[in-house]
């Protein structure tokens, strides 16, 4: 068994009054902690990770668009990190951190050549169709809960429908999609089978490449694989992980958390049925107030610097603080709410290393449509439980519910066809 992380030493100004980014009150008020931390700290603040491991959490507007602006001052590659000496090899959180040969992790030109044929990839899937695939997807998936006047919408819709989308996107089996959720979701909590997770995600991917390799098709693999970019089986396989886990969690709780509010908040219900705004508008609202990816790890300072009043050192990991970004009081209205019809929200990162522009438009449209559908199917969705009963995944990097539980009129199946 490995030994735990040694505490931090003395004075380390990473962990004075650093508030953990984990246990009870992260994972049911994480809005009150950045509030907190906002207060006490200002726009960067000292957070520790499971397992003692400092950080440095940036959850001013104007300063996550510094550190996403200004890749030689604060770079993506992880290998920088200076805590990796203290990092237990079986960190559950080590998947989301270590130095792999992603796009996730490349700097200058080496992350333009991957980022240019992972665009164009994207840019190559023909919205309309997208959009016909999605409401095919949306409607089999209501088919199979319609008639029973009850369904857990995480499980059995928002976890499925993307990610049933994105496999038909890159060319791969459906049937293959239960254990791709499981993998994702086993990496992505951070608990004690993250790294097994991540393993069966790359095998699986690995698959994928060697079949796309052999018999191409019109999907986004095959793509990759031919792009002038000459992208190496290996790297395409580790962007196409990428892609799974970025295409998939966020648009998966986006959904789920778009939902809830819709399903508890009487303003933001009234914005999917009363006509004044679309869903879409109601999707980047939600964006706002309760974004999907709260955190995400990270960037790593190229040297000594200063950020937001605080003294950051070479190799420090500065974490990317959407969600408190979000709600900078700089950056709302005097009541605390966001501007009608503002787009300028952090949900999808920002400078190079954002979410590129297609990636975004799909899932919008996958989103989108996963809640119309459902709504026109479904108009009498109510919550089966108290509100204050809803569990949230323990998880640092997104806002994400265990179970949505639901109750309906029982409905009759659409006679669609599902393939």
């Amino acid at each position: 068994m490995t030994e735990p992380l040694p505490s931090p030493p003395p004075g380390c100004p990473a962990h004075r009054a650093a508030a953990p980014l984990y246990g009870p009150r992260f994972q049911t008020d994480p809005g009150g902690i950045y509030r907190e931390l906002r207060a006490a700290h200002g726009p960067v603040a000292p957070v520790e990770l499971p397992g003692g491991v400092s950080a440095w959490l940036v959850i001013g507007y104007r300063e996550l668009q510094l550190v996403t602006s200004q890749p030689k001052l604060f770079g993506r590659d992880s290998s920088r990190w200076n805590a990796w000496p203290t990092i237990a090899q079986d960190w559950p959180l080590r998947p989301m951190m270590a130095p792999v040969p992603s796009i996730l992790y490349t700097e200058g030109a080496e992350h333009q050549r991957r980022s240019a044929a992972i665009t164009a990839a994207l840019g190559a899937v023909d919205p309309y169709e997208l959009k016909t695939y999605c409401e095919r997807v949306a409607d089999r998936l209501v088919d199979e809960f319609a008639g029973r006047g009850e369904a857990d919408l995480v499980a059995d819709y928002a976890h499925r429908m993307p990610l049933l989308v994105l496999c038909w996107m890159l060319g791969l089996d459906s049937e293959q999609v239960p254990e791709m959720i499981q993998a994702l979701l086993d990496m992505l909590d951070g608990g004690a089978n993250a790294q097994q997770g991540a393993q069966r995600l790359l095998a699986m991917t690995l698959e994928l490449v060697e079949s796309k390799r052999t018999e191409p098709g019109a999907d986004i693999t095959s793509r990759l694989l031919v792009h002038p970019a000459g992208l190496t089986d290996d790297e395409v396989m580790r962007d196409l992980r990428v892609l799974l886990i970025a295409g998939h969690q966020p648009t998966a709780y986006w959904i789920t958390n778009a939902l809830r509010l819709m399903l508890t908040d009487d303003r933001f219900a009234a914005s999917f049925s009363g006509g004044r705004r679309s869903v879409g508008q109601a999707l980047t609202e939600a964006l706002w107030e309760d974004t999907p990816t709260q955190n995400f790890a990270g960037r790593w300072a190229t040297r000594d610097t200063q950020l937001g009043g605080q003294r950051i050192a070479a190799g420090d990991l500065v974490l990317l603080g959407f969600a408190g970004a979000n709600a900078d009081p700089a950056v709302r209205q005097p009541n605390g709410a966001a501007a009608e019809g503002n787009h300028a929200h952090l949900s999808f990162s920002h400078g190079e290393h954002r979410c590129p522009f297609p990636a975004q438009e799909a899932a919008e449209v996958i989103a989108a449509t996963a809640i119309e559908v459902l709504l026109d199917r479904l108009p009498d969705l109510r919550l089966a439980v108290a509100e204050s009963a809803l569990v949230w995944r323990p998880s640092a990097w997104v806002r994400a519910l265990v179970a949505l539980p639901v109750g309906f009129t029982p409905a009759a199946t659409s006679g669609g066809v599902f393939g």
